[in-house]
Parts: structure tokens; C-alpha cells; sequence
């Protein structure tokens, strides 16, 4: 089953190649978006994504929900990235490591308990 608009969105992460959708006021969201969220705006643009974003708050889990069970523990960060925030597990680094203001990168994992794709965020070379 494809998410259409999430799927291509997420695509493009992959590849290195984000993007945001924004409006002529300058108001930043996600796909998949037909208007503005802030405004109702309907002249959108893509815009492509900052490379590294600031994690702004995180939460490390240890008691998953099930279609997380074999990733547990994990964290779970939320990032600003330009005028949109991104949330995403955080890999490649310790838990205990993970701190507001750390920079990081986006780019896809793969869920090892659902064999899903999902956004996950890496440390970014600083």
C-alpha cells in the first residue's frame, strides 16, 4: 500500500533530495498539502529542505508501542529544519549522546520490527 504524496516525499529524502512545501507568506509544511495549513494559501512550492536540522526535543523509549517492539529503546526526536519540523528516530548515536541543539541530517531506515521505511536522523558531520 502506498501513502501518495508521504511515499514520493519520503523518496526524495532518500535521495538526498528533501523538500518542503511552502507558501508565498513563507509558511513551511509537509506533503501531502493541496493549501496552506497556516493561511489557506493554494500556491505551493516545493522547497528544498535544509541539509541538517536542530533537534528542539527528543524522548527516549523504552516501552514501544508494538510496531516498534524490536527497535526498543530508541529516540524519538523532533528537529527544526528551516521553517518545518521533522520528527524521526535518531540513529547512529547512543541515547544517552542526544541533546537539544545537536545538529543532524535526514534520511531514511528501515523499521526492523515492520520492515517499513522510516525517517530517521543521523549526527551531522560537523
Amino acid at each position: 500500500m502506498t501513502d501518495a504524496g508521504y511515499d514520493e516525499w519520503v523518496a526524495a529524502i532518500a535521495d538526498g533530495e528533501g523538500y518542503y512545501i511552502a507558501c508565498p507568506d513563507g509558511h513551511g509544511s509537509l506533503p501531502p498539502r493541496r493549501t496552506c495549513p497556516h493561511c489557506g494559501d493554494d500556491e505551493l512550492t516545493e522547497e528544498p529542505l535544509p541539509e541538517t536540522g536542530t533537534v528542539v526535543t527528543f524522548t527516549e523509549v523504552h516501552v514501544p508501542a508494538p510496531d516498534f517492539a524490536d527497535e526498543a529503546p530508541y529516540v524519538t526526536a523532533i528537529a527544526s529544519f528551516g521553517p518545518v519540523r521533522l520528527t524521526g528516530v535518531v540513529r547512529d548515536v547512543p541515547g544517552s549522546d542526544v541533546e537539544l541543539g545537536m545538529s543532524v541530517t535526514p534520511d531514511v531506515g528501515v523499521n526492523t520490527t515492520t520492515d517499513e521505511q522510516l525517517l530517521v536522523f543521523r549526527p551531522a558531520d560537523e
